[in-house]
């Protein structure tokens, strides 16, 4: 065992006079089986680039940095650097970067197509994650996700549950909940369980990027109100009449008295190609 694995969680917080700040989400992960079990469920090789975002302690990222070629660790919280810098003095293939992901874009990073992301990630902040990681311009082939099982459940969920979450995460790749974390695994436990969810990206997205947009805006105007009919839904959320969205929904043979989180991905899909079919006067 390392020295990082000997010393409690508490101990480093209180060597280095620190204490978990709320306002960044900050929830630690340090038990090592949990650790090995994020890392097999990312699948890390040896030829491998991992970013990992959150590193904390860097307790994961060691566990990264034993089987991966090289590991991103960004870090937000200042305070943690120096520690992180202590913590993973031993590893030649770790490169420790200060900084706000929501900030910092992929190629920044000096990423290139195909790495992997693993990461812890404060509750908050993980659609936006899940957002910018999706549509980056330089793609990653797996993302492995700690986050909230009820959110994992949301990204996974079968047609007639779906979200606008779940189809976004649909559109470029396939996702997977590995394993629930229960809350009593991290410090400060949070007041709900989390869970591993894994994505596996597409070579390519479902739609070209000149289909995405009209896609994504039938979605989101699909779920404005999610208890009323899509023919109600729709029309409101794009200013609509009933007639033009009853026209489109009849185009694409579906029921315009369906609400929108009992549509496929698929279904969503032809709803977006019978859009640029129809000749509107």
């Amino acid at each position: 065992m390392t020295s990082l694995e000997n010393q409690s969680l508490s101990a480093l917080l209180k060597k280095h006079n620190l204490r978990p700040d709320k306002n960044l989400g900050q929830n630690f992960l340090t038990d090592p089986s949990i650790l090995d079990q994020i890392v097999s469920a990312a699948d890390v090789k040896s030829q491998d680039t991992v970013l990992e975002i959150g590193a904390g302690f860097g307790h994961l990222t060691k566990h990264l940095a034993g089987t991966a070629k090289q590991v991103i660790a960004v870090e937000l919280d200042k305070r943690l650097i120096p520690v992180l810098e202590q913590n993973l003095q031993s590893f030649s293939n770790i490169r420790i970067v200060q900084g706000d992901i929501l900030q910092l874009n992929p190629q920044d990073l000096m990423l290139e197509d195909n790495y992997l992301v693993v990461a812890n990630i404060p509750y908050y902040i993980t659609s936006s994650i899940i957002r910018i990681l999706l549509e980056s311009g330089v793609k990653p082939k797996r993302i492995i996700l700690t986050i909230q099982h009820e959110v994992a459940q949301r990204v996974c969920a079968v047609t007639g549950q779906m979200s606008v979450l779940a189809l976004s995460v649909l559109m470029y790749g396939e996702p997977i909940l590995v394993k629930r974390i229960p809350a009593e695994a991290f410090y400060p436990p949070p007041k709900v369980d989390s869970a591993v969810l894994r994505i596996d990206l597409y070579p390519e997205p479902i739609l070209p990027e000149e289909k995405r947009e009209l896609f994504f805006k039938l979605v989101k105007a699909g779920f404005l109100h999610k208890r009323k009919t899509l023919r109600n839904s729709l029309s409101t959320g794009l200013k609509w009449t009933p007639n033009k969205t009853e026209a489109l929904l009849s185009a694409a043979k579906i029921d315009p008295k369906r609400r929108a989180e009992t549509l496929s991905l698929q279904e969503w899909v032809e709803v977006t190609s019978q859009y640029d079919k129809i000749k509107w006067s």
